[in-house]
């Protein structure tokens, strides 16, 4: 295929009304064949085919010169269609029926799918994302409004990132049981990437000033698609009907309503003890390798499964919460903490017979993070005696009991942005890691982005030093040595490095788009020594960070390279010391292919993807984990809780040949696993 087709599809996807892509699975079929009609000869108005681009929301999907808005990433810019489509007849890779260019465009509307390109921003162009019958939406004269005006576009296409004016229309009306089932799914499935006050994050703002201008069908179109950039394509996955997609369209064009706070007092009455300390084993009871479990988190089941290691045996499934994010092992290992996007933080015990909860507590609304203390040294022995939540929302942190989980103390992150210094009501607080070298919490304010270092050797007059590094903050992992913590600050595209030990920022490394590393991948590079390693959301390709500035001084804190991957959508990397390889998913990809699919790198030969394979049939491939000797690789597959067969597996394989080993058969939507030898060790 030639490489002007990736950008032919523009064609395809231009004039059709973007409600097309948020109706294509409940739109019947046309009952005959469309005709193509030739356009009018009277030049159309501009204002009509403004507003054919308002109506259909095209904005929500592409870029279009002069359109306010339009500024899309599901399909192509369509600066130069016109352009595009002229070389498209010439093409012989060209499938459809026109001879002209307006031919063509209107082929488009009506049978778009008499030429497909191969590629889309993000990741491949896929089949039927417009159906035919859907181009009936616009009238003749509208769409020959916007072949014109696609043929000759205003000579300045300046494309904003920034709202155009202010709202001056009104937000569509929704009834109260609508309101408040779209304020849920708002917050359980939305809110963690575009805030809870919808003024954006990893995602962008959904303020009324943005939203409205889109429209129901606009944002409707996002809504099902998803976007290359990693929005879910909820409607295609079947998460909601096309009536509820279009419920979350109007309500998020609405003002948003203000969320609740949450005190000590609630804190402390949600506090459960379900078994003391004192009545605790003192040794382990069983006679399994409980430092070889792995906790896995089952999302949608609201649980998570303690797994043996060595045997593959589900030991116990643990009431845990909704939707589970991570969990973290106390200092010994003898603890995991599990935290939900609902804020609730659940405390189970490895060393009973049957692991099981023996406290938990819920410190806010919405939540990411867990940390513990580990450090042991002249300023004291913290071993498994604290534990930290961080939170998204309300936007605090709260420090607890290691022992039984009784709230201790909050902390505000409210704040002002490091970069334009406004003051920010939503700094959410994202990854949290436990300092080697003092008695401190690493705590990255997302938003404003400022690191803290938090001193918890008193946990009721904390010592805070604020070190400024880069807006949007996420999560990140240490170093091979524990000295560096690196963190990506994703939606500005870059890594900010801590020296731990000095407790100052080193560096802000660029990146390309949208790191998201997870821990992280230590290993070391041929050419430039020790290296950690992200994947991207926005971009496919992994980039590698120099982190040896004593060994290798002209690679440190550099992005010395860059491995292209077959597409972005990259939630997690892994490695292990023991292992030649690098295992990168691609989850978050609009294609369900890729979704799937995994690729391992060899660290000798890191230039490019050593074998990439679909782990599963259905679903979305997802995190990795090793086994505490490094010697296995355990993938999720994440599937659906309302497909029997399909709800989600975890694949094992063989680290040292890649061969599968055995499949963990009908968990529910497992993502997130977490050895406890490794993560007790920081071992990625």
């Amino acid at each position: 295929m030639r490489p002007l087709t990736y950008l032919v599809f523009g064609a395809v996807l231009v004039v059709v009304v973007l409600v097309a892509c948020a109706r294509q699975a409940e739109a019947p079929p046309p009952t005959s064949a469309p005709t193509i009609r030739a356009v009018d000869t009277t030049p159309p108005s501009e204002d009509l085919a403004l507003a054919a681009f308002k109506k259909g929301g095209c904005g929500a999907c592409h870029i279009i010169p002069g359109v306010p808005n339009a500024r899309g990433t599901i399909g192509p810019d369509l600066t130069n269609i016109s352009q595009v489509a002229a070389l498209t007849l010439q093409s012989s890779d060209y499938t459809g029926k026109a001879k002209t260019i307006e031919e063509y465009l209107i082929e488009s509307i009506l049978e778009p799918d008499l030429f497909i390109a191969t590629h889309c921003p993000g990741g491949l162009c896929q089949k039927g994302i417009m159906p035919a019958s859907l181009g009936q939406g616009l009238s003749p004269e509208e769409r020959a409004a916007i072949v014109a005006y696609l043929q000759e576009p205003p000579a300045e296409a300046v494309v904003s990132e920034e709202p155009t004016a202010a709202v001056t229309e009104a937000a569509p009306t929704l009834s109260e049981e609508e309101f408040l089932w779209a304020k849920q799914v708002y917050f359980e499935r939305c809110a963690g990437c575009h805030g809870t006050l919808r003024k954006g994050a990893t995602g962008p703002a959904l303020t009324p000033d943005r939203t409205i201008p889109l429209g129901t069908a606009g944002l409707s179109a996002i809504i099902y698609n998803g976007t290359p950039r990693g929005m879910p394509d909820w409607g295609k996955q079947g998460f909601f009907t096309q009536e509820q997609i279009e419920v979350l369209a109007k309500f998020l064009q609405r003002e948003p309503p203000a969320p609740p706070e949450m005190s000590m007092e609630q804190m402390k009455a949600s506090w459960r003890v379900y078994v003391p300390p004192e009545q605790r084993p003192v040794a382990p009871e069983t006679a399994r390798d409980w430092q070889n479990y792995f906790i896995v988190t089952l999302r949608d089941a609201g649980k998570v499964a303690v797994v043996d290691g060595d045997t593959y045996e589900i030991i116990n499934n643990v009431d845990t919460g909704y939707a589970v994010h991570i969990t973290r092992m106390s200092a010994t290992g003898r603890y995991a903490y599990v935290i939900g996007r609902d804020g609730k933080l659940a405390m189970i015990d490895l060393w009973a017979e049957i692991p099981v909860k023996v406290a938990e507590v819920q410190v806010c609304y919405d939540a990411r993070s867990v940390e513990v203390s580990k450090y042991v040294g002249p300023e004291g022995d913290f071993t498994d005696k604290l534990a930290v939540v961080g939170c998204y929302w309300p936007p605090h942190f709260v420090i607890l009991d290691g022992q039984t989980l009784e709230p201790m103390h909050i902390v505000s992150t409210r704040g002002y942005t490091v970069d334009t210094r406004e003051y920010h009501p939503e700094p959410r607080v994202a990854s949290i890691v436990a300092s080697h070298f003092k008695p401190e919490w690493i705590i990255n304010v997302k938003e404003i982005g400022q690191i803290w270092l938090v001193n918890y050797v008193d946990p009721y007059a904390l010592q805070i030093k604020m070190l400024p590094a880069a807006r949007f903050l996420h999560d990140g992992g240490w170093d091979a040595t524990h000295r560096y913590f690196l963190v990506a600050a994703n939606q500005s595209n870059k890594v900010a490095v801590v020296d731990a030990r000095e407790g100052k920022m080193v560096a802000l490394v660029d990146t390309p788009k949208i790191p998201h590393p997870g821990r992280g991948a230590n290993w070391i590079d041929p050419e430039f020594g020790p290296v950690w390693s992200s994947g991207h959301l926005g971009d496919p390709a992994i980039v590698s960070i120099g982190t040896d500035p004593e060994g290798h001084p002209d690679a440190a804190w550099k992005a010395v390279r860059v491995t292209p991957l077959p597409g972005a959508g990259s939630l997690f990397i892994k490695t292990h010391p023991n292992s030649k390889w690098i295992w990168v998913d691609m989850t978050l990809n609009p294609d369900p292919v890729l979704a799937r699919t995994i690729c391992v790198i060899a660290k000798e030969k890191p230039d490019k993807p050593y074998r990439c394979w679909e782990a599963s049939a259905y679903g979305r491939a997802v995190h990795f984990e090793y086994n505490a000797a490094g010697t296995e690789v355990w993938v999720s597959i994440w599937g659906d809780a309302s497909k029997p067969g399909e709800t989600g597996e975890i694949v094992i394989y063989d680290d040292a040949t890649l061969t599968e080993k055995a499949r963990i058969p009908n968990m529910v939507t497992p993502t997130g696993k977490f050895n406890v030898y490794n993560t007790v060790r920081d071992i990625y």
